[in-house]
């Protein structure tokens, strides 16, 4: 039911049985109940009346605004999706023409090592693309199998820490958590030379804390730009999720990003 016609109903459905009870009392039960036993009546009706037509209310507002909810997230995860595949987009075409210089060049070695980053970047696309956003699969296991996947692929080592709790993220809280996720282990894969990374992320009833820490050749945190190593994009997507994002990192001794968020 549309939220315009509650209005009508609200003055409607009271004023036609309040009054019709008062219509019937007045016409047929004058004689059979006193004033004070019908005033009292009226008032217990009117309590009845109006605590059943707003529990229905109540009702029929929160099975809307649930479907608008669901249908928010679900358009969140679908714009996710489009950005993912133009990012793909974009960056397989520059690898494209780059390997297509290499191998005009005779540079087969460079030529080989672009196809290798290709097929990284088609895996973990493919492995965030495919997974359907009604399939019954926990946020947490989503995490594992594309750290394993991702562990796999780049052959760096991954120490897991998960301890999370079923449904504590919206699904569009979990669309940037997982772009976060993507965002560094793209970095560490692409800058770090790491061997190990340490992931960490522990929800508990009113905070939560996602770290990711590598051992790899770090950076000085003050030469970079906002749009170097996915800086900008970590940071943005820690603010729509109303979270801080702290970055460390040393020449020489790895890097640590931590977010940490309220709930």
């Amino acid at each position: 039911m549309s939220y315009r016609f509650l209005p009508f109903l609200t003055a409607l459905i009271p004023t036609i049985l309040i009054g019709g009870f008062e219509f019937f009392r007045h016409s047929e039960l004058l004689h059979q109940i006193s004033m004070e036993i019908g005033n009292y009546l009226i008032t217990i009706l009117t309590f009845l009346i109006s605590y059943a037509f707003a529990l229905w209310v109540f009702h029929l507002m929160k099975k809307q605004n649930k479907r608008i909810t669901v249908e928010r997230e679900m358009r969140v995860i679908y714009e996710e999706r489009e950005r993912l595949a133009k990012e793909l987009h974009d960056s397989i075409a520059q690898t494209l023409f780059l390997l297509k210089v290499h191998l005009k060049k005779g540079k087969h070695d460079e030529s080989g090592a672009l196809v290798n980053s290709i097929d990284t970047q088609l895996r973990q696309a493919i492995f965030n693309l495919r997974m359907s956003p009604a399939k019954d699969v926990s946020f947490s296991k989503r995490i594992e199998n594309w750290l394993e996947d991702w562990s796999v692929v780049s052959g760096i080592d991954v120490d897991l820490s998960l301890q999370l709790i079923d449904a504590y993220f919206t699904a569009a809280e979990e669309v940037q958590l997982f772009g976060i996720i993507q965002e560094a282990f793209t970095n560490i894969r692409k800058h770090s030379e790491a061997s190990n990374v340490t992931f960490h992320f522990h929800v508990q009833e009113d905070e939560w804390t996602l770290k990711i820490e590598d051992n790899g050749v770090g950076f000085k945190v003050s030469n970079i730009g906002l749009k170097q190593y996915g800086v900008s994009m970590l940071q943005e997507r820690s603010e729509r999720l109303g979270a801080i994002c702290e970055i460390d990192s040393k020449e020489g001794r790895g890097t640590k990003i931590i977010v940490r968020g309220m709930k």
